[in-house]
């Protein structure tokens, strides 16, 4: 009998009590004129503060009206293309978007080196943390075993409860420096002592930029190419920040608003970022996109294709919800801008592995899905692929487990993350609390 097995009797004995109970109808939603989710029936947040770090533009207003158009993502006032655009031939771009994330301004090349040197020299845990925390407990779920790591540091810090400026700022340094350690190495131990098979503890390289390291510390010969590298920066930037209203970035600001520790409110937001409703969208890309690759038998026939997305669209076919994943996205409306940048990357990467077929398929996917998706149902904002879309095809091309893939969204939101925290702690002062109403029946003891 499994761990928690013996709870099943009494579970399934309250189950129906919690369904009847807890249910609450979508006509008291209307009637108090509470929005689920946050979001209204347009799919508009509500607004629940503000910021200087980044913002989303999917509308623009012309002659008073609210009108869809091409997805624009600013990190601090920069167009975030236009950050990756200059990022220099043979250069990567993480640790400088980082700085500008975390810091507000763009870094001078002293500034940028600085800040590189001081992420190569936090990238060292504790002595014996990889053996008896990492390797302990080893677990499929990676980002289970990377918030169980998170809040063991805590453990390691004189200065744990010190919501100071300088103190919050070296707490957030040293997890954007440790992450990509605690993701790898929290995979290696799963797939050595759950999977049976070899295990190899790479150390970092301090001359190597984040991404270079994540690839070093994944493979057994600790080789990759320079294109390699840069598609995985590129994607851990893109995958930094969003805008600061999604669900784990949230998270993050409420645990701080209440004077909670940086590794607390990380390890909240970690739990955040782990629900597939945010953090593992990609992941149902690939098993649909496997699929697809079972019963398309040619890639580049349009109608071949078109077919069975129609399929998939009318519930007949992969799981049945009658959904095309990594299409549509809750804020942009023409375009996700993040898509837009990051497919050119995705070209060459699949053009150097061979994998033209596969980028014809998805080439197709892209610009098929929409159309079919418009003539199915009410579009109000447009239809788009994400930035999803594509970056589990990258990943897998990368030779990266699926195991992984949440976990490398983490290693790019902690910059995000560490932003906010700090935005909230500098800017706000003051707790989150928000309002719920009450629909509860009101009753008498007989």
């Amino acid at each position: 009998m499994g761990y928690y097995e013996k709870w099943r009797d009494t579970a399934q004995k309250y189950q129906s009590l919690c369904v009847k109970n807890d249910t609450i109808s979508d006509h008291l939603f209307q009637e108090y004129g509470v929005n689920r989710g946050l979001r209204d029936v347009n799919g508009n947040g509500v607004l629940t503060g503000l910021t200087n770090i980044s913002r989303i533009d999917s509308f623009k207003m012309e002659d008073g009206k609210k009108v869809p158009c091409e997805g624009r993502l600013w990190y601090r006032g920069y167009d975030v293309r236009d950050l990756i655009q200059r990022i220099p031939e043979g250069h990567f771009g993480f640790e400088r978007i980082a700085y500008l994330l975390m810091f507000g301004d763009l870094p001078t090349l002293e500034e940028e080196k600085e800040l590189f040197d001081t992420l190569a020299s936090g990238r060292e845990l504790p002595t014996n943390f990889t053996r008896d925390v990492i390797m302990k407990a080893s677990s499929k779920d990676i980002m289970n075993s990377m918030t169980r790591s998170i809040l063991t540091l805590a453990s390691y810090d004189e200065n744990l409860d010190s919501n100071s400026l300088d103190d919050v700022i070296c707490q957030c340094l040293n997890l954007v420096s440790v992450f990509p350690m605690l993701a790898v190495y929290g995979y290696h131990a799963y797939n050595h002592y759950d999977r049976d098979r070899s295990m190899y503890i790479h150390r970092p390289d301090p001359k190597l930029s984040t991404a270079e390291n994540l690839l070093l510390m994944l493979r057994p010969d600790k080789k990759y190419t320079y294109l390699e590298a840069k598609v995985l920066d590129v994607a851990l930037i893109l995958h930094m920040e969003h805008g600061g209203g999604n669900n784990s970035t949230f998270t993050t600001r409420v645990v701080t608003s209440s004077g909670s520790d940086t590794y607390s409110a990380i390890a909240a937001a970690m739990s955040s970022l782990k629900g597939p409703k945010h953090g593992g969208a990609n992941i149902k890309v690939m098993e649909m996109m496997d699929d697809i690759r079972t019963h398309v038998s040619d890639y580049s026939d349009r109608d071949e294709v078109g077919n069975y997305l129609s399929k998939i669209l009318a519930g007949e076919a992969f799981d049945g919800k009658g959904l095309i994943y990594g299409m549509g996205h809750a804020v942009y409306s023409l375009s996700d801008p993040r898509e837009r940048i990051f497919k050119g990357f995705v070209e060459k990467l699949a053009a150097a592995k061979g994998r033209e077929e596969d980028m014809t398929l998805y080439s197709n996917i892209e610009s098929l899905a929409p159309e079919l998706i418009a003539r199915k149902r009410r579009i109000y904002k447009g239809v788009s692929p994400n930035v999803d879309f594509y970056s589990g095809f990258v990943y897998d091309m990368l030779g990266i487990p699926q195991e992984l893939y949440t976990p490398i969204f983490a290693i790019a939101r902690i910059v995000g993350w560490s932003a906010h925290r700090l935005e909230e702690i500098v800017g706000m002062n003051k707790i989150i609390r928000p309002s719920y109403k009450s629909v509860m029946e009101v009753k008498t003891l007989e």
